[in-house]
């Protein structure tokens, strides 16, 4: 039983102190499951590099290029690929780790101030750095904050602190964000038949427009975007209007897809093997049933763009199925070898994240200049996009093996 320490004259942060220190467990060791899981979903970024949707236009009669294209690409507005569940993804297994990381600083003394210090730290890195990549190219810093990684900086410390708070207010947390977020949009007045798209930046025909009480979930036309509007007029931005319909905003509902990797890392520390995997799945099948009835009962569409709350139960239910498999096959009824190619790329997510947005165009020109300008043209010049993306991929990985070898780990 855990002694409560006396009130008096102790300070809030040191009560919370005291209490860390008397109920923590020794850190957990490293799981392979949630590396390789990382892994994976950095490779499938990394992956952009092979091209498949150009591969599929090229081939447009080939069914296995068409299938691979497709999950290589987002969809325009509503639905979900392979490749729309990268951001959920990663930023999910941002809020596992968080349970693990707070048991190791507590492990080692730190103070609850120098904890909350790192963590403020570590949002303004990530938000500044998602900023930098999107400023890549453009004449003046970009100041947008739809990168993944400023998406996971803007929510970050209310992520951790709410990671020393009890499991019942994870939940809570998640349901208020939820709730508050499609009343937000729900209450918002939709455009009506006389709007104008081009003011917005949108096309007036569109396809993928929605209608109805959906119509409050349209692009350039909700909460988000008047949100985007006001802050355009303090930030310079390379342009007004986001032609994917991307917003800041977004951290709201991105934090609650955090805060469901915040509950599974807890069910993980405190649990192994089938209860715990069981327990990934039956959330999982659950979230994924009721994300995809929200969305087809009109009640809200699930569009990852704006991140929807029916998007973070639709994409949250893949991210508890994805980690329960991989905490099968890696932690419980396999050996983690087989994962190891993944796990040398999730041991360094950031490196490989950031690698693959500046490095393309160098190492493509370098292997140009040194074997000749049609390299990646010896299977044919149809495919050259393909060729040049498994050289590229062969070459990120081969780096964060050498760091993965030497115990080279880039951590903020």
């Amino acid at each position: 039983m855990i002694e409560r320490p006396a009130l008096g004259s102790e300070d809030p942060a040191s009560r919370i102190n005291k209490v860390l220190r008397m109920s923590a467990t020794p850190p957990a060791p490293r799981l392979a499951s949630i590396d390789a899981y990382r892994g994976f979903v950095m490779f499938l970024m990394m992956a952009e590099v092979l091209h498949l949707g150009r591969m599929a236009k090229t081939f447009p009669d080939s069914p296995v290029w068409q299938f691979l294209g497709w999950h290589q690409s987002h969809v325009e507005w509503r639905g979900c690929t392979l490749h729309d569940l990268i951001q959920p993804s990663f930023s999910f297994l941002v809020g596992v780790a968080v349970p693990f990381s707070i048991a190791s600083r507590v492990a080692k003394g730190q103070s609850i101030r120098a904890m909350f210090g790192h963590a403020f730290v570590r949002a303004l890195i990530l938000v500044l750095l998602g900023v930098f990549l999107r400023s890549v190219g453009k004449k003046t810093t970009n100041w947008t904050f739809e990168d993944t990684l400023s998406q996971i900086g803007l929510g970050y410390v209310f992520l951790f602190a709410l990671g020393l708070a009890r499991s019942i207010w994870h939940w809570v947390a998640v349901g208020a964000i939820l709730v508050g977020y499609w009343a937000l949009f729900a209450a918002w007045p939709a455009p009506g038949p006389d709007f104008d798209w081009k003011a917005v930046g949108a096309v007036p025909n569109w396809e993928h427009r929605q209608t109805g009480f959906e119509a409050n979930w349209d692009k350039n036309s909700n909460p988000a975007y008047a949100f985007e509007q006001w802050l355009y007029q303090y930030l310079p931005r390379a342009n007004q209007h986001n032609s994917g319909g991307y917003a800041t905003l977004s951290f709201l509902p991105t934090l609650a897809t955090m805060l469901l990797g915040l509950i599974a890392g807890t069910w993980l520390k405190q649990s192994h093997g089938w209860p715990v995997i069981g327990r990934f799945l039956a959330v999982g099948l659950l979230f994924l049933g009721v994300g995809y009835g929200l969305d087809h009962s009109g009640f809200a569409p699930s569009i990852k763009r704006i991140w929807t709350p029916t998007w973070v139960l639709f994409s949250g239910g893949w991210c508890f199925v994805l980690l329960g498999l991989f905490t099968t096959f890696t932690d419980t009824i396999a050996r983690p070898g087989w994962s190891y190619p993944l796990r040398v790329i999730g041991a360094n997510s950031i490196v490989a994240y950031v690698g693959s947005h500046l490095v393309e165009g160098f190492v493509l020109a370098a292997f140009k200049t040194h074997f000749g300008a049609e390299v990646f043209q010896r299977f044919g010049k149809e495919y050259e996009p393909f060729t040049s993306g498994l050289v590229l991929l062969a070459v990120y990985w081969l780096v964060l093996w050498w760091m993965y070898r030497n115990k080279i780990f880039v951590r903020l």
